[in-house]
């Protein structure tokens, strides 16, 4: 049955290698006078914040800056950060790095217009104001967050990792530039890459899957699947690092008009309790996912499989489907990605709080939107296998 769908995305979307020396033309136009920068610590050490920061002088802008976003980004960040933007009068937020310091900038503009605390925004369309300008720079490819309707901001109070959805949260200008990432070490591109596989391979499989997300994401993983090694083994590969960073912007376009599944609502508990990188808990459930997913929905799977690289000709649909969880156990295994067991998390610590993470996971929402049915007591049974 046809349904009705939207898609949304930035209003400029600059990529491609250098694509950031083309930044101040667009910056012009949003006619607007003092930015805050929100960074981290590693783009200020190494000179990235200050060529964004001459890049907005040249057109014209004053910037603030916060640096103090960390591994994760957290309310005290936001509150740190908007704090920052109202005492120098800023008028607009660029976002300057990996996920964290962009989930940041994004909550801080949620900030600017509206009152209260971010944990009043957490869930879907809960913002009622629109937000300042919006300019995201990715320095990693995996995130999407340049690109997305999406913010995840952890409440330190609750221990809970808080997805806060709305379309305002879409940036106005999205900057996906290659040859940021040439300087990632191969864990964090490992990490990174996998995130990415896993928006696009979710939101092809998604419930709220759209014609135009499904074709995006196709496209992503096929982009991802074949360059991921590459860019791995080899940083300075500035072709595999281009299409890397194509295929986590494609990524980013698909899950964000559609959704993620029960990966996302899995890995963001494990972040949360502890502390452990967005893209490596994503990439340690995603075997164990296609595994359990595939019979929900094997035309598609069958169809991710043959994306991901894998020959399915001759082979029924189910046993082309399977074949999802062959690719991606062994591409996992290539850049080696460790199980949840290798990530220095205590043992009974971790199954003491499955039962808290599957509970969590349910509540956010995205297992919902997964092609197989799970229960709170499925995520337990998985979240022990993929230890």
């Amino acid at each position: 049955m046809l349904k009705s769908y939207e898609l949304r995305i930035p209003s400029v979307i600059l990529s491609g290698p250098d694509s950031v020396n083309n930044l101040g033309t667009e910056i012009k136009k949003l006619n607007k006078k003092k930015a805050l920068l929100v960074t981290d610590e590693m783009m200020v050490k190494f000179g990235v914040a200050e060529k964004i920061i001459n890049i907005l002088k040249a057109s014209g802008i004053e910037t603030a800056v916060y640096d103090g976003v960390g591994g994760e980004p957290t309310d005290k960040n936001v509150d740190a950060g908007i704090k920052i933007y109202k005492d120098n009068g800023c008028d607009f937020v660029v976002g300057l790095g990996g996920g964290s310091p962009a989930d940041t900038a994004k909550a801080v503009a949620i900030m600017a217009t509206n009152t209260g605390k971010i944990s009043d925004y957490m869930g879907a369309e809960k913002i009622p104001n629109p937000l300042p300008p919006m300019v995201i720079i990715a320095t990693t490819a995996g995130t999407g967050t340049e690109i997305t309707k999406f913010t995840i901001i952890a409440d330190t109070e609750k221990d809970v990792k808080m997805l806060i959805a709305s379309s305002y949260l879409v940036p106005t200008i999205a900057v996906s530039d290659p040859m940021f990432t040439i300087s990632l070490p191969p864990k964090g591109t490992a990490a990174t890459g996998i995130d990415a596989l896993c928006h696009a391979m979710e939101s092809y499989v998604s419930k709220k899957a759209t014609p135009v997300s499904e074709e995006i994401a196709l496209i992503a993983i096929k982009l991802i699947a074949s360059n991921l090694r590459k860019a791995w083994a080899n940083g300075a590969d500035v072709e595999a690092r281009s299409n890397m960073m194509l295929g986590a912007t494609l990524a980013g376009i698909a899950f964000s008009n559609s959704s993620v599944t029960l990966i996302h609502g899995m890995s963001r508990p494990i972040g949360a309790l502890f502390h452990v990188p967005h893209g490596i808990s994503n990439a340690c459930l995603l075997p164990v996912w296609a595994e359990y997913s595939y019979i929900g929905d094997p035309e598609k799977f069958a169809k991710l499989a043959e994306a991901l690289g894998e020959k399915v000709d001759g082979l029924s649909v189910l046993d082309a489907a399977a074949k999802t969880y062959d690719a991606v156990k062994r591409l996992c295994a290539d850049i080696q990605i460790p199980s949840i067991s290798g990530l220095g998390i205590d043992k009974d610590k971790f199954e003491a709080a499955i039962p808290k993470m599957a509970n969590d996971a349910i509540a956010s929402g995205s297992p919902g939107n997964n092609p197989r049915f799970v229960s709170p007591e499925d995520i337990q049974a998985l979240y022990k296998k993929a230890w």
